[in-house]
């Protein structure tokens, strides 16, 4: 939809995912947001609108942080942009769950857990895909580093964003205790907009699509006297 309504998109995977190399020295939210950065400056895309999901949601503030005339605004689709509390029985989950030959598995099931209402017309084939990915040598080491990661720094970074920002997050995230209270903690900190999906999981953009294209639509309209006509969408 984004291409109908006239916008040049770019999809961009984060490092250890997709299509890039595996092992990187720095995995982190502002490594991926320089990434963003380099690839809109190699592509002549000016300035654009980036949509972050999850833990690219940091990259797109840093992204913003460190090169404002490159973004004009920012979607934090199920943004995990603080460190959030984990018990000590989803630690040691995520511990044995990483620790054997089962971990590609275990990863792909819990992956799954995060559509809590309904699965895309693809869910099949984008689970397929994402386990051959991630059964490729270092990438589940990636992963690991991802998660491991604080997010301190870009907690840090939150009340100086100064670019506009939407933020859509769906009640049922598993990834937080109270997901619509997550936004609008983060809502405040950002001077954001925000989304709130009823019944959508971490993926509220694929999920409830023909509820939140829309939305995004508008919000990347409304910042149409910046000149932009890309947006740039980071996979994590």
């Amino acid at each position: 939809m984004m291409q109908q309504a006239g916008y040049r998109v770019i999809t961009m995977d984060a490092r250890g995912y997709g299509e890039t190399t595996a092992k990187w020295s720095d995995y982190s939210a502002r490594a991926v947001g320089r990434d963003a950065v380099a690839v809109l400056k190699k592509l002549g895309a000016g300035s654009a609108t980036i949509l972050g999901n999850s833990f690219a949601a940091g990259s797109a503030l840093w992204a913003a942080q460190d090169a404002p005339e490159q973004v004009n605004g920012v979607v934090l689709l199920g943004p995990i942009v603080r460190d959030l509390e984990v018990s000590f029985v989803q630690k040691l989950a995520l511990g044995i769950g990483f620790a054997g030959p089962w971990r590609v598995g275990f990863w792909t099931m819990y992956w799954d857990s995060l559509f809590p209402t309904k699965k895309t017309a693809d869910h099949i084939e984008v689970k397929a895909a994402i386990t051959r990915n991630l059964r490729e040598p270092a990438r589940m080491d990636a992963l690991r580093a991802m998660i491991n990661l604080s997010k301190a720094d870009t907690a840090a970074i939150l009340e100086k964003t100064k670019v506009p920002a939407l933020i859509v997050m769906g009640t049922k995230d598993p990834d937080f205790k109270d997901a619509a209270a997550e936004a609008h903690t983060l809502a405040r900190k950002l001077n954001a907009e925000t989304m709130i999906v009823e019944g959508a999981g971490h993926y509220p953009h694929t999920e409830m699509a023909e509820q939140v294209t829309p939305r995004i639509l508008s919000f990347v309209r409304s910042l149409a006297g910046s000149g932009s006509k890309a947006t740039l969408r980071v996979v994590a």
